[in-house]
C-alpha cells in the first residue's frame, strides 16, 4: 500500500541531469546504497529535489551534515498530495525495511483507549494503551491519557460501576471504598448489590459507549416524558437535571471516539495529481488500501465518483448492525427500558474478536492525524450508511481549496 512508485539511478557524473529529473514536491525517499550490507536511508520530506541535493551534492565545505554521495546507488520516491499521506506512506515503507525498529523510528505509540474487561467477574472501566482480542470493549481513541481519563471520571460519575482495584470478596464486614461511601457504586465489594444489579449497571455503561451516548440520551428522555405524563413534575425535573448533566459530559466526547471494531471512516485528502482525490478508508480501525478518485479522468465516464466510492466501501463494509436504524440522521433512537437481566452473549457481543498487531499502530496514524491543529482534510463515519453525497461535497471543498499542485514529473 501506498508503495514508492518511481525509481531513479544515481551516477556522480551526471548528477546535474539527475537532480533536474527529481519534482520539486513533498514526498517520501529511500536512497539505497551500492554495498549490499548498507542500510538504506528513509525520510519524509517537503522538496524531493531539494532533500536529494542536500544528501547527494559535493559538500562544498567540509561538514558533519550527512553526506551519502559516495555511497547511494538510486532513489526511489514516492509524490503525496498531502501530510496524512505522506505519514502512511512513511509508515508502511518503514515497516517493509526496518521491521524491527519502524515503531521507534516513526515515534508509534499507541492511543488512549478506555477498555471494560468484560472477563472479569464484576468489570469496571479504565484508561489503557493496549489493545488485544477477547472479552472486552475499547473505546477511543483520545488524544492523550489525560483526556480519556477526564473523560472516564465524569462518565463514570452518570454510573454506579466500581472504580476501585482491590479483590471483590463481597464482605459484608469490609468498610468499602470512597465511592460506595458516596453512594457512586453498588459496592459489589460488600455485597451491597446482587451480581444481576451489577450486570445490568455494566449493560447500560455498555450501551452508553456503543452508542456514544444516544442511547442513554434516549433513554432519559423518555423516562422524563413518562414522568411528565403522569403529572409527576418532581421526578421530571429531577431527570431533566440528569439529562443536561450527562449532555455535558458528552459535548467533550470527540467525534472520532466510539468503539474501535466499529470505528469505519473514510479520510479525504488531496490527491498528488491535478484534479484528484485521494480517499483512505478505515475498516474497524484499520486502514485499508486508498481509493483515488482522478475527476480530470472521470467527465464523460459511465461511472460516477460516487459509483466509485460506493464499489470499494460496501465490499468491505460490515453489514448493518440489524437493531440500528437505517437512516440515522432522519430516524430518532428509540431505546427500551433497562432489563432486569442482561441477555447472556453480552460478553461476546461487546467483546474485541480479532486485533492485529497493526491495530494500535493504524489507531496512533489516524489519531495524530485528527487531533492535530491544523488539520487538513476531512473524515466521514460510517453509521447506518456512508454519507456519499456530503463525501462528493467534501470533494469539491478539497479541490477549491488552495492551488491546484503542479503535474508531477514523469518516470
Amino acid at each position: 500500500m501506498l508503495p514508492l512508485d518511481v525509481e531513479r539511478e544515481f551516477e556522480a557524473a551526471r548528477d546535474a541531469e539527475f537532480f533536474a529529473a527529481l519534482p520539486s514536491r513533498p514526498g517520501v525517499i529511500l536512497l539505497e546504497m551500492a554495498s549490499a550490507d548498507a542500510r538504506p536511508y528513509l525520510a519524509r520530506t517537503a522538496d524531493i529535489r531539494r532533500a536529494a541535493e542536500r544528501l547527494l551534492r559535493p559538500p562544498d565545505t567540509p561538514s558533519k551534515r550527512l553526506n551519502l554521495r559516495a555511497a547511494a546507488a538510486r532513489i526511489r520516491y514516492r509524490v503525496t498530495g498531502s501530510k496524512f499521506e505522506q505519514s502512511l506512506a512513511l509508515y508502511f515503507i518503514a515497516r517493509e525495511h526496518f521491521p524491527s525498529s519502524y515503531a521507534g523510528r516513526l515515534r508509534l505509540r499507541a492511543p488512549a483507549l478506555l477498555k471494560v474487561n468484560l472477563q472479569a467477574e464484576y468489570p469496571r472501566c479504565r484508561v489503557t494503551r493496549a489493545v488485544r482480542a477477547g472479552r472486552a470493549l475499547y473505546f477511543g481513541p483520545f488524544p492523550y491519557r489525560r483526556a480519556a481519563q477526564n473523560f472516564a471520571e465524569a462518565f463514570l460519575d452518570l454510573f454506579r460501576i466500581r472504580r476501585c482495584h482491590i479483590k471483590i470478596r463481597r464482605d459484608p464486614a469490609f468498610p468499602g471504598c470512597i465511592y460506595s461511601e458516596m453512594k457512586m457504586c453498588l459496592a459489589p465489594c460488600f455485597g451491597g448489590c446482587t451480581k444481576q444489579e451489577y450486570d445490568t449497571e455494566v449493560g447500560l455503561v455498555l450501551d452508553a459507549l456503543d452508542t456514544s451516548g444516544a442511547a442513554l440520551l434516549a433513554r432519559l428522555e423518555q423516562e422524563r416524558e413518562a414522568a411528565s405524563t403522569a403529572l409527576d413534575f418532581e421526578r421530571a425535573g429531577t431527570i431533566h437535571n440528569r439529562l443536561e448533566k450527562v449532555s455535558a459530559v458528552l459535548r467533550g466526547l470527540p467525534e472520532i471516539a466510539r468503539r474501535i471494531d466499529r470505528l469505519d471512516a473514510l479520510i479525504l485528502q488531496r490527491a498528488p495529481e491535478e484534479m484528484a482525490i485521494a480517499a483512505f478508508p478505515i475498516f474497524g480501525g484499520l486502514l485499508a488500501a486508498p481509493i483515488f478518485l482522478r475527476f480530470s479522468e472521470l467527465q464523460g465516464q459511465p461511472r460516477s465518483a460516487e459509483a466509485i466510492l460506493r464499489e470499494h466501501l460496501q465490499a468491505q463494509t460490515r453489514p448493518p448492525d440489524e437493531t440500528k436504524p437505517e437512516d440515522s440522521a432522519a430516524s430518532p433512537i428509540v431505546i427500551p427500558a433497562a432489563p432486569a437481566a442482561l441477555p447472556k452473549d453480552w460478553p461476546s457481543r461487546y467483546g474485541l474478536r480479532s486485533a492485529p498487531p497493526e491495530l494500535a499502530e493504524h489507531l496512533s496514524l489516524v489519531a495524530r492525524w485528527f487531533y492535530s491543529k491544523p488539520r487538513e482534510g476531512e473524515i466521514f463515519f460510517r453509521d447506518a450508511d456512508w454519507p456519499y453525497r456530503r463525501m462528493l461535497r467534501a470533494c469539491r471543498r478539497i479541490l477549491d481549496s488552495g492551488t491546484a499542485p503542479p503535474p508531477v514529473a514523469a518516470p
